[in-house]
């Protein structure tokens, strides 16, 4: 089991940028794929990015470009660089893992969640 522990978030102009990172407990993180999701008021939660325990990476045709996953297993912390950020970006951002070897890339593959951070982009 894996608790995760999201922190990055805030408020920033159109245009600007943030680094998300996830800290997660436990001995085994570079066995897990990682990935982030955005729930908006009143969407479902999607994608943004995932990263796989090979550092192979998936993302949402929106943020390509824009946005970079990574990982650093030593610190057990997975991130996610946020650049050119835009108003529609706005939305609670989670942070999950999966114990799989394959690169996941929707939320029903993901078992353990953190508990979100805010980000905010104003226009």
């Amino acid at each position: 089991q894996v608790q995760l522990v999201e922190s990055g978030g805030g408020l920033v102009q159109a245009g600007g940028s943030l680094r998300l990172s996830c800290a997660a407990s436990g001995r085994t993180f570079g066995s897990y794929a990682m990935g982030w999701f955005r729930q908006a008021p009143g969407k479902e939660r999607e994608v943004v990015a995932t990263i796989g325990r090979y550092g192979n990476t998936y993302y949402k045709d929106s943020v390509t470009g824009r946005f970079t996953i990574s990982r650093d297993n030593a610190k057990t912390t997975v991130y996610l660089q946020m650049d050119d950020l835009r108003p529609e970006d706005t939305a609670v951002y989670y942070c999950a893992a999966d114990y799989t070897p394959r690169l996941p890339t929707s939320k029903a593959e993901f078992d353990y969640w953190g508990q979100g951070t805010q980000v905010t982009v104003s226009s």
